[in-house]
């Protein structure tokens, strides 16, 4: 897949750590390291986990543990969070977590913060952490943090390992806070239009004009998450896809439970109201055959002008899913 300017655009992978129905958090673990050297052997550019809680259908809770897992049993690919939701953890600790797999892994690993806590307000108080100031102090412990990965970090505590190693650094969005704070610290910015699509367009506006040089980065660097099922044919992506608006029905009532498998008629699961909730939030969803979801695709690209996209496919079964990837690939 090509941008405007002719060049190719890397592609990623957001993996959740899915559960499926009747299977184990054992199984998704499982799934995810194939997928991951799977996505290797593509040639997608990242494998990223995002660190969520207390959901019955999501296991990347302890994502640090899982970036490990999943470098360990690679050779090449990226791995990292996307991301790691910082109000839930001290700056320290992260860079002490992160400094300790780059080190492991060296040129592999990727940082990317949240700023939203990822999970409800009674977990958030399990994980032992005042969301209600922790959010607030989100560009205080950006600086803090990525000063811990610097030399010349001023004062007594340092991150080892972690202190002098290139961890690139990411800031994570679905609105534009993040976005224009990315901007301001000359740093790399992604954007959830995976699940957030309706800030994308300001968010990169203001990413880009906020934006100022820095160390790690000399120019803006944007990417975009979507949601791609891909098949061999319209009629079996369509029916693959049902397993999302599964997803997202759960997120829409407020429920959780694993991911569930296709149904032909998913109008007989949702009522109207809750139809539109879902296709509000899957705005950016390409779903179909190789020729279908690259028009889709393209499109995006050419509205977007991002740099770099990352593709999330939830999809129950395992091959299905690495199939939906390697169609994906094909279009680069």
């Amino acid at each position: 897949m090509k941008n405007n300017k002719g060049q190719n655009i890397p592609l990623s992978i957001l993996d959740l750590v899915p559960v499926l129905a009747s299977s184990t958090p054992a199984d998704s673990f499982r799934n995810s390291l194939n997928l991951a050297q799977k996505a290797e052997e593509f040639g997608y550019k990242r494998f990223w986990m995002s660190e969520h809680h207390n959901l019955e259908g999501v296991a990347s809770s302890a994502t640090v543990v899982l970036i490990g897992y999943i470098a360990a049993h690679t050779k090449k690919i990226r791995v990292g969070s996307g991301g790691i939701m910082l109000p839930n953890h001290a700056p320290l600790v992260v860079a002490e977590q992160f400094g300790t797999l780059e080190t492991m892994y060296p040129g592999r690993i990727d940082l990317g913060l949240g700023r939203a806590p990822g999970t409800d307000p009674l977990t958030s108080m399990a994980l032992r952490r005042d969301i209600r100031e922790t959010v607030d102090d989100f560009p205080k412990n950006v600086v803090e943090l990525r000063n811990y990965f610097t030399n010349e970090h001023p004062g007594r505590v340092n991150a080892v390992p972690g202190k002098g190693l290139d961890v690139p650094i990411w800031l994570l969005g679905s609105s534009t806070f993040s976005a224009q704070l990315a901007g301001m610290l000359g740093l790399p910015f992604a954007f959830a239009s995976h699940f957030a699509p309706g800030l994308l367009q300001p968010a990169l506006e203001i990413y880009r004009e906020s934006f100022q040089p820095s160390s790690q980065l000399a120019q803006p660097y944007t990417m975009a998450c979507v949601n791609v099922v891909a098949a061999d044919t319209d009629e079996e992506a369509n029916y693959l896809a049902s397993s999302l608006y599964a997803f997202f029905l759960n997120v829409v009532r407020g429920t959780s439970f694993p991911l569930n498998a296709p149904v032909d008629d998913f109008d007989a699961i949702w009522n109207e109201n809750e139809k539109f909730a879902v296709q509000q939030m899957l705005k950016y969803n390409f779903t179909g055959s190789t020729a279908t979801v690259e028009k889709q695709i393209k499109s995006f690209i050419e509205q977007t002008v991002v740099d770099e996209l990352m593709v999330i496919s939830n999809i129950y079964d395992h091959n299905a899913r690495v199939r939906s990837y390697e169609i994906l690939l094909q279009l680069n």
